[in-house]
């Protein structure tokens, strides 16, 4: 069964049934010591793209939204049998052709990382995509706030949804992530595991 380890503000790692070890948007907390196959980057932003904290094998690919999109065109991607596809992310605060969300299908669960992201026409098309789990921003700062992804959780109708990049500046916010209100939500906090 693949784990995912949430190491704090959007940054978290995924290890497959077959040990394929693949991060998100590494910036906070610890748990980078697992030598990467994959690391994605949503976007630029310096609290998303600290590739320098991951222990990465040689033959580890590093996909960030440049390689992710490409003149308009979002890009697929399979390493050693994880699927990553990326998708649209957009808000005030982030240009739709400078950042992307991914989906990433190991072991048969389909993981939505949404990046910086708020409210958009694409979530509707998440609804067939049947996701497992959906890890959203909800920190109303840069991103959406908790009754928008609350809304948006309950439009994309993941099996579970994480609330992430709660507070800027914070590894986690408990208080902001307790106001993230949807059935199938699940509160990691920095350091925490869970078989998915």
């Amino acid at each position: 069964m693949p784990r995912l380890y949430y190491q704090g503000h959007a940054s978290f790692r995924l290890i497959s049934d077959k040990g394929v070890v693949v991060y998100v948007d590494p910036f906070a907390g610890d748990g980078y010591d697992k030598s990467a196959d994959v690391v994605l980057v949503t976007h630029d932003h310096n609290d998303h793209n600290q590739v320098q904290l991951v222990n990465r094998k040689s033959t580890c690919r590093v996909i960030t939204e440049k390689e992710a999109l490409i003149n308009g065109e979002y890009s697929t991607f399979r390493v050693k049998g994880v699927l990553v596809r990326a998708v649209p992310a957009t808000n005030e605060h982030h240009d739709p052709r400078e950042c992307v969300g991914y989906i990433i299908t190991m072991d048969g669960l389909r993981i939505y990382a949404a990046g910086d992201t708020s409210e958009s026409d694409f979530m509707v098309e998440l609804v067939w995509q049947k996701l497992d789990y959906a890890l959203l921003p909800v920190d109303g700062v840069y991103n959406m706030d908790v009754i928008n992804a609350s809304i948006c959780a309950a439009r994309i109708g993941a099996r579970r949804t994480i609330p992430i990049h709660t507070k800027p500046g914070e590894l986690f916010s408990e208080e902001v992530a307790r106001r993230f209100d949807v059935p199938g939500r699940l509160i990691l906090r920095p350091g925490e595991e869970i078989s998915l």
